[in-house]
């Protein structure tokens, strides 16, 4: 078979047939009678062999050893081609997920698209100062989806606060990504997401530090908690009296019962959660000891009755407590 029906029937150009060959990749079995060249069908096979490896990304020279080489193991040749292509997927989507912030940042002109990409090299800069200044410039000029990776990531609490302060005043979306990244199997990017959560006013971010109550992750709740205290949220009473219960931020999940207790009936319901785990047997001395200080500065007769009450408990810790915060409440 002549070159020409060869680079019919295989779709390999005669100019790449010409350079295999140069390479020594295929050498035609024979010549024509005219000189031309005059391919087998062992040699269309091997036309055939090196397009399928070319497929994989294999270089000409490595195909070559792969097919003239009978000691030649491919997994190590294969291995190295994963890597590459996953390091080449990796900087194709690193750039195609710069390419969509810039779009989302909506730019008028080259100076605008110009001013976001120094922005987002600054976010990922390996100076601490610089991440920082980037952060506090970018709230109205970078997508929210890159301030919410920049605080996910950000170790440094000067630089994080700066994150925390842009994604505030960034406008919608960013409570929505940071709810998702809750759902992270790192605790510390968890932690990350509830904190900056915390500290986006508005409903959307309130909303989820609601469903995040219900999260798995102990620290989570906590800080859910913690905020939806401030908020006006009595849904999370429960979980700030298992604060007090457990010894976690304890100081503070009281001072967050304190201020949601400014209406007689959340004060009432306060009093009972907290009388309630007094009363739970597995209740341990050192948490009933916080459960009753944490009942000093909840208002109400309910309260009060449950301090009378734990003046006479047997375990004498927390009648003598509850004695000086009787004493303390008298005095007001």
């Amino acid at each position: 078979m002549l070159i020409g029906e060869v680079a019919r029937r295989s779709g390999v150009s005669a100019r790449m047939l010409r350079h295999y060959e140069s390479l020594g990749l295929v050498r035609p079995s024979g010549r024509t009678g005219s000189g031309y060249r005059e391919y087998s069908g062992e040699d269309i096979r091997r036309i055939f062999q090196i397009e399928s490896l070319r497929s994989l990304g294999l270089s000409l020279r490595d195909i070559g050893r792969a097919l003239d080489d009978p000691g030649f193991t491919p997994s190590a040749l294969v291995g190295d081609l994963i890597r590459r292509t996953r390091e080449r997927i990796a900087a194709e989507t690193e750039l195609l997920t710069r390419l969509c912030r810039i779009h989302a940042a909506d730019p008028d002109g080259w100076e605008d698209v110009l001013q976001v990409v120094a922005l987002l090299q600054a976010l990922g800069s390996k100076s601490a100062d610089a991440r920082q200044r980037a952060a506090l410039s970018s709230a109205d000029e970078v997508p929210v989806e890159a301030l919410v990776e920049a605080a996910l990531r950000e170790r440094e609490p000067n630089v994080a606060g700066a994150l925390r302060w842009a994604l505030a005043r960034s406008g919608d979306g960013g409570p929505a990504l940071l709810a998702r990244a809750l759902g992270s199997p790192v605790a510390a990017v968890r932690e990350r997401a509830v904190r900056t959560l915390a500290e986006i006013p508005g409903d959307e971010a309130t909303e989820q530090l609601r469903k995040a109550l219900a999260h798995p992750d102990v620290v989570v709740r906590g800080h859910a908690a913690l905020t939806l205290g401030t908020r006006g949220g009595a849904d999370a009473v429960p979980t700030l009296i298992d604060m007090i219960v457990e010894g976690r931020n304890d100081t503070d999940a009281a001072d967050a019962l304190s201020a949601l207790a400014g209406d007689t009936a959340t004060a009432d319901e306060i009093a009972t959660g907290l009388v309630h785990r007094l009363a739970h047997g597995t209740t341990r001395a050192p948490a009933r000891g916080r459960l009753t200080q944490a009942l000093a500065d909840i208002p109400g007769t309910k309260a009060s009755r449950a301090l009378v009450e734990l003046s006479h408990d047997a375990d004498r810790a927390v009648a003598l407590t509850a004695t000086y915060l009787l004493q303390l409440r008298d005095a007001r």
